[in-house]
């Protein structure tokens, strides 16, 4: 039977997320309802999987700041306290 399988890239390390794997077959495309649906679960899918691979990618940026604020804020208090 036909198969969708909606993935995110392969991430550096690790295996990709699946985000959608479906048997399909002719009756998901029998009617303009059917496939309204089938199309909407495949929107759903591609659009988690935009969101998961920017999440990935922000993560590193993310923690970066954090890590950069961080440090800045113990130097400010210090700057304050003179």
């Amino acid at each position: 039977m036909p198969r969708v399988i909606i993935t995110t890239n392969l991430p550096p390390s690790g295996e990709p997320d699946v985000l959608l794997d479906e048997h399909i077959s002719t009756v998901h495309l029998s009617s303009d309802h059917a496939a309204a649906q089938l199309v909407e679960r495949l929107s759903w899918a591609i659009r988690d999987a935009e969101r998961a691979e920017l999440d990935r990618l922000a993560r590193p940026l993310l923690h970066s700041s954090r890590a950069r604020r961080a440090r800045r804020i113990p130097a400010q208090r210090a700057a304050a306290a003179a």
